[in-house]
């Protein structure tokens, strides 16, 4: 049923959103810092990064289409609520096992989300387009800030005051939720298996979605496997950065990121294929850049800003070609979409961390250079195919 939205509304959802996914990121300025806190390797630290992204997958397709089926409302709340107390949980832990543990976890529950996305565009069916732009917004600002707030925070005071602050900003966004969002009747009637096998069954119904899920997985790969390691990178020699450094480059990734809304007027013209290009060629360019000047900041900015372009261009066009496919799944859609998307993250810091502990710098864009090469491919082939079909081919 759909309701009203005020612009408190649609606000506070955004901004809860982008508190909630912000801290899967916060950890990746800070990875030395963690390692010395603990005594591990670097490439052993980096493993929370993958759990954390790993967490996230796991519970969007596990939790976010609880949506269609219980109270939205109730749902993020209490979501937010067992983050709070996850995020308290890492501020003190002493242990690299349980901070493993609540990394996975915070992951896991950082998917309230995605839960807001869908119930934002269910409040107005009027201004759903705008309304779920606003909340991607706020999503796609909370995972660049992320790394600027945690930089600055674990430089000045200590990495752990990072999750403690960010416990309290949770704190504040579940009461906002609590006084300005409505109760809203869920649509499914069916059991939670059935809710899981429908989401399972779009991927059957729509080779488009298939093949625009794995571009997705490529793109954020790309986007994770580069940011878990530049950290890596620039804290060594020849830059020696330390963490407040680091996350200025966050910075520079949230101006690149307010450009990728135009690649989605590309799709609304009915051109994803053209926008798909340019988007991946740009983060083509960007890993070959750092890979030629590994020393060079200046490489490393341009790379920022194209690679961060690119990936949230590509993200944008997806996600507007999928909504195409059918207006009554959405919710299931876009949580078989964003759970390959962030399995895909998830993947990328794994073989990133391996990589850099294989071989450093090099092996680290060798792979984002494989990574790159099969997301052209896939834009190149989807194209041909669209193009066969208008042929008669």
């Amino acid at each position: 049923m759909n309701t009203s939205i005020t612009k408190t509304q649609i606000t506070v959802m955004s901004v809860a959103a982008g508190i909630c996914v912000a801290n899967i990121y916060y950890n990746q300025p800070i990875l030395k810092d963690i390692a010395l806190n603990f005594k591990v390797t670097e490439s052993k630290a980096g493993i929370i990064s993958v759990l954390a992204q790993a967490g996230y997958g796991l519970g969007l397709f596990f939790l976010t289409p609880l949506g269609d089926k219980v109270n939205r409302k109730k749902l993020i709340l209490t979501l937010m609520i067992a983050l709070v107390a996850v995020l308290v949980g890492i501020t003190f832990v002493q242990n690299f096992f349980w901070l493993c543990i609540f990394s996975l976890l915070t992951g896991l529950l950082g998917v309230a989300a995605q839960v807001i996305l869908p119930m934002a565009a269910s409040m107005d069916s009027q201004n759903r387009g705008r309304n779920v732009g606003i909340i991607f917004t706020g999503i796609l600002v909370g995972i660049l800030a992320a790394r600027v707030f945690s930089g600055f925070i674990a430089e000045w005071l200590n990495w752990r005051y990072v999750y403690g602050i960010s416990a309290g900003m949770v704190v504040v966004s579940t009461v906002m939720i609590q006084l300005a969002l409505p109760n809203v009747t869920p649509g499914f009637k069916g059991n939670y298996g059935s809710l899981l096998s429908s989401t399972l069954y779009q991927f059957k119904r729509f080779p488009l979605l298939r093949k625009t899920a794995l571009l997705g997985a490529l793109a954020f790969g790309i986007f994770c496997s580069f940011w878990t390691t530049l950290t890596f990178q620039l804290g060594a020699s020849p830059f020696n950065f330390k963490s407040d450094v680091i996350g200025l480059f966050g910075i520079l990734a949230i101006a690149a990121a307010l450009l990728a809304p135009l690649f989605g007027k590309l799709a609304d013209k009915g051109n994803p294929a053209r926008a798909q290009l340019i988007s991946i060629s740009l983060v083509l360019v960007s890993i070959v850049l750092v890979k030629v000047c590994p020393t060079s900041v200046a490489a490393f900015i341009v790379a920022v800003l194209l690679l961060d372009v690119g990936v949230q261009a590509t993200q944008v066009t997806n996600v507007a070609t999928i909504y195409t496919l059918d207006e009554t799944a959405h919710s299931r859609i876009n949580t078989a979409y964003m759970t390959t998307y962030f399995i895909g993250g998830a993947l990328g810091s794994f073989v990133g961390i391996q990589c850099w502990n294989a071989g450093g710098w090099q092996m680290v864009t060798w792979q984002l250079l494989l990574w790159c090469v099969l997301a052209l491919g896939i834009v190149v082939w989807g194209a041909t195919q669209v193009n066969g079909r208008k042929s008669g081919v």
